[in-house]
């Protein structure tokens, strides 16, 4: 009775579930005189989740090889959970031998633990040192699992508990992160967090694909030091009516599965054709009014598979993620609305007081060159007042940039302009200089973003495909520093109903060995509208394109 004791006050002296399952084999071998003891803790899907064994020395353990998954002796105590006491194992109908290199046994122990109505696992022992084990063994066995279901039972609520509260600081610091950091630091922090807290080695975060299509797409993945699977998950599609994922997404309820095809009348997961996929939790990111993503959290095959409380916890983990990108989301959306409203109060005032100063500026400027009587003077404030139009046209630009920056869909040909435009400065590493003359929104329409009827191309449509591929050769060819696009219609050149784009760059010229097929191209563009095309060199280096057609 007193090792009984001793035993008991071993085993509830800690809370830390692993630790707790070594002080029960530890103290049951040595309350019972066995040479070996062992716990083994029972799957959910059958057989053995874990075994912990105690008196065999490490080389032994490993000339043995893999631990026991709960088959022959150990197998009939998980079947039937009822105390098993032999003077001989090798007597046991269910005895299957032992495997190469483990150490001879005789007598053998078991008896389950219980915790209320569900067995938790079983406490083996094997060669009393008495000889065998006699029925005061199998009393005190029986106790000290008792003892040990309290304190498994406690350690697991505790484990729970702290668990939980992991959950929740990581809940609370993807929510600062969100709130302070740029949305792709704060994507790769959700599941960063959702890998270490669900001891997962990869988890990927899909969310709705941008362009508007029925599938998901992973934003960000992330896996263990050890497992380079996660990269390649990067990017992947998932079609929302035919994928597990998609599945949860339209469904907004989390599924826990053992493996991906776990539940064969779902679809199956987009995700186990690039990793080895084990047990799997797949949650949606439940928003306001849908589900703003999922979160896949994903364990090798043969790990232990995830609980209902760790489906719990992933899937509050993910609706206080969601809820905190919607607040990223709507900040972020303020935020660019204040930058609009900011861009249109400059534009206005650049409109309604410099235009208006600098073109009466102009204007006296222009009549004070009429009544000299200085020819010289008079070219000098005729040139200043050509330099005061030319500035009031790059406003004019810059104030229809302004407003179109930022705004959704639309915006007319000039909008299109301004696109191809942005995207050549990001390639040439500088912006061009652009610059509108006379009414191309009325004349060209709605631009090329509306194609034309049957096999026709629009005026609009061949125009930014010339501009596209001419800053494109500048691009590649020409060593440019400064690139300027003029475009005009209209009464800009003279009132004659044409169109008319200017491309100057001040690079290294076209030089004798210049492919032509690309220009062919641009020329073959403006004669099917009736136009001209021109490639002239620049004054003092560089090369200026020039590309009309008729509009009447």
């Amino acid at each position: 009775m007193r090792g009984l004791l001793r035993a008991n006050q071993a085993i509830v002296g800690d809370l830390a579930l692993p630790t707790v399952l070594r002080h029960v084999a530890e103290a049951a071998r040595d309350l019972l005189d066995a040479r070996y003891a062992a716990l083994g803790v029972l799957s959910p899907s059958g057989g053995l989740a874990e075994f912990i064994h105690v008196g065999m020395a490490p080389d032994t353990v490993a000339r043995i090889g893999h631990l026991p998954e709960g088959k022959g002796l150990l197998g009939a105590l998980i079947d039937d959970p009822q105390p098993i006491r032999l003077d001989r194992i090798d007597t046991a109908p269910r005895s299957s031998g032992f495997p190469p290199g483990h150490p001879p046994m005789e007598s053998f122990l078991g008896v389950p633990i219980r915790i209320r109505d569900e067995v938790f696992g079983n406490l083996y022992l094997t060669d009393s040192l008495r000889g065998h084990f006699s029925n005061e063994d199998e009393e005190l066995a029986r106790a000290l699992a008792a003892t040990a279901a309290v304190a498994i039972d406690n350690a697991r609520h505790f484990e729970s508990t702290r668990r939980r509260g992991e959950w929740l600081d990581a809940t609370a610091a993807v929510s600062q992160r969100l709130l302070t950091a740029n949305t792709r630091d704060a994507l790769w922090t959700i599941v960063e967090h959702a890998r270490r807290l669900a001891d997962a080695d990869v988890v990927a975060l899909f969310l709705p694909d941008p362009d508007g299509s029925s599938m998901l797409r992973v934003e960000v993945a992330v896996g263990t030091p050890d497992e380079d699977s996660a990269a390649r998950l990067v990017g992947r599609q998932a079609p929302t009516d035919s994928s597990l994922c998609g599945h949860v997404f339209t469904t907004g309820q989390p599924l826990r599965l053992r493996d991906p095809a776990d539940r064969p009348e779902l679809p199956q997961s987009a995700i186990a054709d690039d990793i080895l996929a084990g047990p799997m939790l797949v949650v949606p990111l439940a928003g306001s009014t849908e589900p703003n993503g999922v979160l896949a959290v994903v364990r090798r095959p043969n790990r232990a598979t995830f609980s209902g409380e760790d489906l719990d916890m992933a899937a509050g983990f993910a609706a206080q993620a969601s809820v905190g990108l919607e607040l990223a989301q709507a900040r972020a959306e303020q935020e660019r609305v204040g930058m609009l409203e900011e861009r249109q109060r400059i534009a206005e005032d650049l409109h309604d007081h410099v235009i208006q100063r600098l073109f009466a500026a102009g204007l006296t400027l222009h009549g004070l060159a009429a009544r000299l009587n200085a020819p010289a003077v008079s070219r000098e404030l005729l040139g200043v007042v050509d330099t005061l139009d030319d500035t009031i046209s790059q406003i004019r630009t810059s104030i229809f940039a302004l407003q179109q920056t930022g705004s959704a869909g639309g915006g007319g040909f000039r909008a299109e302009v301004l696109e191809v435009v942005g995207d050549a400065a990001r390639v040439l590493g500088f912006s061009p200089d652009l610059r509108f003359s006379g009414p191309i929104d009325a004349l060209l329409g709605s631009g090329a973003s509306q194609k034309s009827s049957g096999a026709e191309i629009s005026v609009a449509e061949d125009l930014i495909a010339v501009l596209r591929e001419a800053l494109s050769n500048v691009a590649r060819h020409a060593r440019a520093t400064r690139v300027d696009v003029d475009l005009a219609a209209g009464d800009a050149i003279g009132g004659a109903s044409e169109i008319r784009l200017e491309v100057r760059d001040n690079g290294v010229g076209m030089g004798p060995t210049a492919r032509r097929s690309g220009l062919a191209n641009l020329r073959a563009r403006a004669e099917r509208h009736r136009g001209t095309f021109v490639v002239t060199p620049a004054a003092p280096t560089g090369t200026c394109l020039r590309w009309s057609v008729p509009l009447d």
